[in-house]
C-alpha cells in the first residue's frame, strides 16, 4: 500500500484531483462535476489507494465545502495556499502549462515538499462562526465607506464647499433638508444624494446588527483578549477566526511574522537589513492596525506612552506605529496562550486573565485589563487613580471598539 498524495484543483463547477507518489511521479487523475455526490465520487476513486493523504488548493476559499465534505469523511486533508501552489507549477513541478490537472498536481507536489506550509484543516468550530462574522463586518465596514464617499461628492455639487468632515445618516438627513437644488441637473443630484442616504441609513442599521452578533460570539467564546486596550468585538474575531489553535505558532516571533508585524530580512554578504514586511495575514495586519491606532488616539493609555517613547528616541510616526502594532501582536500572542492553557483544564496554568483576578481588579482596570500576564508587554491604560484624587476616572464607563 503506497503513501500518496492527492492534489485538487477546486473549481466553481467542477474538482479535479491528481494522485502521486512518493517520488512525485503521476499515477492518476480524475474530474468530477461540484455537486452533491462530488465527495463521495472522489472517495470511491481514491479507495485504490488507503495510505493517502488530501491536499486541497484553497480550503478555506472556494475548496472549503470539498475540504469539509472529506474531512467528515475521516480524511486528512491539507491546505495549501494558492500562491505556493502557483510557485511550484511555474519553478519546481515541469509542467508550467496553466489547466487544472498541472494546477492539481502542482498543489500535490507542494503539499508533498512542504507539509509545515500546510497546515491540516479542521472541521468548523467557534472560530469558524467569529471568521464569518468578521468578514461581513468588514465587507458592510466597506460598503459604508463607498457610500459615503459617493455622498461627500455628490454634497459637493449641491452645497459651496461640501462637508469637510465625518457625515453620518442624521447630518446628510439636515443637509439635504436645507438643501436648494437648482435647475433639472441639481434636482437629479438631490435625489442621488438621497439614495445614497437611504443606503447609509440600511448599511448602519445591518452594521449594528453585525456588532451585536460579533459582540455574542466573542463573549461566547469566553477569550480574553478584549482587556487590551483598542481590542474590540470585531477586532478579536479578525484575529480569532484566523489564528483558530494558537498553539500552531511555537513563539511570539512566528506569531508577528504570520500577521505580517515583524520586519523581513534581506540581507546579503556582510550587510544586514530589515524592511517592512509585506507578507502575512493582511487581514490581521489591519485589525492589529486598528487596535495600536486606538491606543494613540487615547492619552492615557500604555500604548501612546510607547509611542511616544519611539519619537522621542527619534523614529518616524510611522515606525513607532509600527513599533507598537509589534507589541499589540505580542501581547495578543501571550493573552491567546493564557486563555489556551485555562481551557486545558485543571492541568494548564490560568494565568492573569483568570476570572478570580479580574474580579478584584478597580473598575477601571477591569474594564481594560493588563494587556499579557508576567513580564511580557502590557498596553493597558496606567493604572486609574482612586476617586478622591482623580475624578474624572469614574466617566470611563465604556472601552471604545474601532471599526475594522
Amino acid at each position: 500500500m503506497a503513501v500518496v498524495m492527492i492534489g485538487v484543483d477546486p473549481h466553481k463547477g467542477s474538482h479535479t484531483a491528481v494522485v502521486i507518489g512518493a517520488t512525485e511521479e503521476l499515477l492518476g487523475q480524475l474530474r468530477v462535476r461540484a455537486c452533491a455526490a462530488q465527495a463521495e465520487r472522489l472517495l470511491a476513486w481514491a479507495a485504490a489507494w488507503p495510505q493517502r493523504t488530501w491536499a486541497v488548493e484553497g480550503a478555506g476559499g472556494l475548496g472549503h465545502l470539498l475540504a469539509q465534505q472529506l474531512v467528515a469523511a475521516g480524511e486528512l486533508v491539507l491546505d495549501v495556499q494558492p500562491k505556493l501552489a502557483a510557485r511550484i507549477r511555474l519553478l519546481g513541478s515541469g509542467a508550467t502549462d496553466k489547466n487544472d490537472p498541472n494546477d492539481a498536481r502542482s498543489v500535490a507536489v507542494a503539499a508533498l515538499r512542504s507539509p509545515a506550509a500546510c497546515p491540516p484543516v479542521r472541521p468548523d468550530d467557534h472560530a469558524a462562526v467569529l471568521k464569518i462574522w468578521a468578514k461581513r463586518h468588514r465587507d458592510l465596514s466597506r460598503a459604508r465607506n463607498q457610500v459615503v464617499c459617493r455622498m461627500h461628492a455628490v454634497l459637493c455639487q449641491l452645497i459651496p464647499g461640501g462637508v469637510s468632515k465625518r457625515i453620518t445618516a442624521g447630518q446628510a438627513a439636515r443637509i439635504l433638508e436645507a438643501a436648494e437644488p437648482r435647475g433639472t441637473a441639481g434636482m437629479a443630484r438631490w435625489q442621488l444624494a438621497e439614495q445614497f442616504l437611504t443606503d447609509l441609513r440600511r448599511i448602519d442599521i445591518q452594521r449594528h446588527d453585525i456588532q451585536r452578533k460579533l459582540a455574542a460570539t466573542v463573549a461566547a467564546s469566553g477569550t480574553t483578549v478584549t482587556v487590551i486596550f483598542g481590542v474590540g468585538p470585531a477586532v478579536a474575531a479578525a484575529v480569532l477566526g484566523d489564528v483558530r489553535d494558537i498553539s500552531r505558532f511555537p513563539s511570539q516571533d512566528h506569531f508577528a511574522a504570520y500577521n505580517g508585524t515583524a520586519p523581513t530580512e534581506v540581507s546579503s554578504g556582510n550587510r544586514v537589513i530589515h524592511r517592512l514586511s509585506l507578507r502575512g495575514n493582511r487581514r490581521m495586519n489591519h485589525a492589529i492596525h486598528m487596535a495600536a491606532v486606538t491606543q494613540i488616539r487615547y492619552r492615557h493609555t500604555k500604548g501612546r506612552t510607547y509611542y511616544d517613547k519611539k519619537i522621542a528616541e527619534g523614529k518616524t510616526p510611522k515606525e513607532a506605529l509600527r513599533a507598537l502594532k509589534r507589541q499589540v501582536s505580542d501581547a495578543l500572542y501571550q493573552r491567546m496562550k493564557a486563555d489556551a492553557r485555562r481551557a486545558a483544564g485543571p492541568g494548564g496554568h490560568p494565568g492573569n486573565g483568570s476570572a478570580a483576578s479580574a474580579a478584584g481588579l478597580h473598575p477601571a482596570d477591569r474594564l481594560f485589563g493588563q494587556a499579557t500576564p508576567g513580564p511580557a508587554p502590557s498596553l493597558g491604560p496606567e493604572p486609574a487613580r482612586s476617586k478622591a484624587t482623580h475624578p474624572g476616572s469614574s466617566r470611563q464607563t465604556r472601552r471604545p471598539v474601532p471599526a475594522a
